[in-house]
């Protein structure tokens, strides 16, 4: 008979075989009421699961990760039954958790509507408070295929005949629903009160643009209604920084239908990505980077001997002329190859560090697109770094100091930290990838970094680092990169010349820091809500003269600023200053240079910030002084006192 062995080493002992429940009830009636899962031997597995030898066992409730999980893929089930009951045609296809959330998709007539949403969530609220049981049963692979498709759900009769031989088949029912899961779920409906449907989107089956479109209704579930409320706060927080709706509002950029994916800078949009791209350009100089430019058309057959060719497929843009077929480069890193090509390389030029904004494209399917953050058209601040094997680790220490340098600039200090290792699937020797790995492993632990191991994870051709950022609303942006690679170099017929006379091979580094600029940019617009830091900031002040009579002297404040540099312009139309004051507050210009008869007289200007605080007046002399000061500590916050 089974003894229970508890997280904190406390052992039950039972007479005869129990349920996950039982236990949890034999611990306490609280945490029974709570559960929603259980661990046997680090095995999730619902309440009802029969324990019937020894076993180590942890009572999951929602207030732990996986307990939520749980919470959020029961819910996605309940979701599906509602559309069940309220649409009896809608077919049913997978619905998966995702972050803070879930989906589900559906094959439909007709386009779900928000009053459909509305519909929805009703019925699922009275599913949920009607408690109904959540029951597992196994199924023969063919007796599930037939009764699947007796029941119109040609989607899931095809899934259960995608699943391999051998794999067992679970079916979970609650009320007169039934769907096809692995599981874990809730005991009941009941454990799910605090969920909120947020959108319809589109997606094609099978995530392939050449299958058919299905509707993709997002919700959102939580632990309790204190973390829904905080969750939708976010949500709502988000709607007002979306980036879309600010790159509008604040004339940086737009998108539109004869170009999809693909962007349209406003002279504004276009001061900004100058400036980070000049910002970069200087650190890669500093940093013994050479900066090279590359052709954005290329020969297919480049691409198929780098492997890209098979490897993205319908993603690559093509053309033909002359009888041959060319690619739009989808990536960088072949054309580098072709550069370090020219000319016989000796160890005494390793490394190599070489760098482009190299602008890529790439067929993304139309329904993934959403503004800057998932474009066809993007710049990578990409470099390659060519190397020996005993310098990468040096080489990885180097990067990781400089993209910490620039997250810092940009005000992001949450940086989370992921090695991925070697895949089943990998070219090179497992000596090679043992010496990558440990270079890479130690180059994080030299630098005390907190990091995330990812076993299985790395590239085909080498191990990787990942860094994601954390916005403002905790939001986590994956966006850095270092990876190892002993594939390409050696395909594409790179070597150098070894201290012994040998010919070697050389180890290629593919690095980037911020990704795309295009993504980055969104981002960060996000983040500051519209408001950049002083430096980084399209319009970095505006002059606003009171009456006509200043005129003449707010030019001149406009030129005197912009010959020292600043991005500044001057609004001298024929109205109250009050509202003058509130367009460009709206605009989120940082600093606001109101110029009176007062002000005129005494060579000065009246500073206000764009939240409305009065900073007095100073001199042209001072605030040039003041504003280069913030302008070169890359100050974030575009409210400082005078000193």
């Amino acid at each position: 008979m089974p003894t229970i062995t508890l997280p904190d080493g406390k052992q039950l002992a039972f007479d005869r075989p129990v349920t996950v429940r039982e236990v949890a009830e034999a611990i306490g009636p609280g945490l029974a009421k709570a559960a929603v899962a259980g661990k046997v031997n680090d095995r999730l597995v619902d309440l009802s699961y029969v324990i019937d030898q020894d076993a180590q066992v942890q009572i999951i409730t929602p207030r732990e990760p996986e307990g939520l999980e749980v919470v959020r893929h029961s819910t996605a089930h309940l979701l599906a039954q509602a559309v069940k009951e309220l649409y009896p045609k809608a077919q049913v296809t997978i619905g998966p958790v995702i972050e803070d959330g879930f989906y589900y998709d559906f094959a439909f007539e007709r386009p779900f509507t928000p009053e459909d949403l509305e519909k929805i969530e009703k019925k699922m609220q009275e599913l949920a408070k009607a408690a109904l049981p959540v029951e597992r049963r196994v199924m023969p692979r063919e007796q599930a295929i037939e009764f699947f498709r007796r029941q119109g759900e040609e989607y899931k009769a095809r899934i259960i005949e995608e699943i391999p031989e051998g794999e067992t088949i679970s079916l979970y029912s609650q009320g007169n629903f039934t769907d096809l899961c692995r599981g874990p779920h809730v005991p009941d409906t009941g454990k799910l009160k605090s969920f909120k449907l947020t959108k319809v989107a589109g997606a094609y089956w099978r995530g392939d643009s050449r299958n058919e479109m299905l509707q993709r209704i997002y919700g959102t579930a939580w632990a309790d209604k204190k973390q829904l409320k905080e969750y939708l706060r976010r949500l709502e927080e988000a709607e007002k920084r979306d980036h879309r709706r600010l790159g509008k509002q604040l004339d940086l950029f737009h998108i539109q239908e004869e170009a999809p994916g693909m962007v349209f800078w406003h002279d504004k949009g276009w001061r900004l990505y100058q400036t980070i791209e000049q910002y970069i350009r200087g650190k890669l100089r500093r940093n013994g980077y050479q900066e090279v430019r590359t052709p954005m058309v290329v020969d297919r057959s480049l691409w198929e001997k780098s492997g890209h060719w098979d490897k993205f497929g319908d993603m690559i843009f093509t053309t033909h002329s002359e009888n041959r077929d060319y690619a739009i480069k989808p990536m960088n890193c072949p054309c580098h190859v072709q550069i370090y090509n020219q000319g016989l390389k000796s160890y005494r030029d390793l490394p190599l560090r070489m760098a482009e904004f190299g602008s890529c494209h790439r067929n993304e399917p139309s329904g993934t697109l959403h503004g800057l953050m998932r474009v066809r058209a993007f710049t990578q601040d990409d470099a390659h770094i060519f190397c020996t094997e005993a310098q990468i680790q040096e080489e990885v220490s180097r990067f990781i100091d400089l993209l910490y340098e620039v997250y810092r600039d940009f005000g992001f200090d949450d940086v989370l930290v992921k090695l991925s290792t070697r895949p089943e699937q990998r070219v090179g020797s497992d000596e090679i990838w043992d010496k990558a790995e440990k270079a890479l492993e130690e180059a994080l632990d030299r630098k005390g970094l907190d990091w995330e191991l990812q076993p299985g994870e790395g590239a085909f051709y080498g191990p990787k680092i990942e860094f994601a950022l954390k916005d403002c609303l905790g939001r986590v942006w994956q966006l850095g990169t270092i990876q190892v690679d002993f594939s390409m170099p050696g395909r594409l017929g790179a070597s150098y010349v070894a201290e012994d006379g040998s010919r070697k091979t050389p180890v290629m580094l593919h690095r980037a820091i911020l990704g795309s600029l295009e993504r980055f940019i969104g981002i960060l617009i996000e983040h500051y809500a519209g408001l950049l830091p002083l430096w980084l900031a399209p319009v970095q002040a505006v002059v606003l003269n009171i009456t006509d009579h200043q005129r003449d002297y707010a030019l001149e404040v406009e030129s005197f600023l912009r010959s020292r540099g600043f991005r500044v312009e001057s609004d001298l139309r024929n109205e109250k200053i009050g509202y003058k004051i509130r367009e460009h507050s709206m605009q989120r210009v940082p600093y606001l240079l109101i110029v009176g008869d007062k002000e005129m007289a005494a060579r000065q200007v009246a500073i206000r910030t764009q939240k409305g605080k009065d900073l007095g007046a100073m001199s042209l002399d001072r605030l040039a002084s003041w504003l280069q000061e913030q302008v070169a500590a890359k100050r974030l916050v575009v409210d400082v006192q005078e000193s």
